[in-house]
């Protein structure tokens, strides 16, 4: 059997930053970011109010959601953070 490999905080805001991303304009409910991200609801909202002060994702209220989109500065630090996640595995480390 082999080791659960988790992921780090990071990660978790790169998958979180995906998935908005994927979202485009329209936004993505909670809901979807869990599933995708393989998150609980309260851990993602978690991680979506850090990602909202950083100023990395807004929120937006639809007639019965709350809606997450990716800002024009989320997607810049997510380029780069794919450039670095591109950087470590190519020296075989984990993050």
């Amino acid at each position: 059997m082999s080791k659960q490999q988790y992921r780090s905080e990071m990660g978790i805001m790169g998958d979180i930053l995906d998935v908005t991303m994927n979202g485009g304009q329209q936004g993505v409910i909670v809901s979807a970011i869990s599933r995708r991200a393989n998150l609980s609801h309260y851990a993602v909202l978690d991680k979506c109010e850090k990602l909202i002060n950083a100023g990395l994702v807004e929120t937006r209220r639809d007639d019965r959601n709350r809606k997450f989109m990716i800002t024009e500065k989320g997607l810049k630090f997510f380029d780069e953070f794919k450039n670095f996640q591109n950087l470590l595995e190519s020296m075989n480390l984990r993050y």
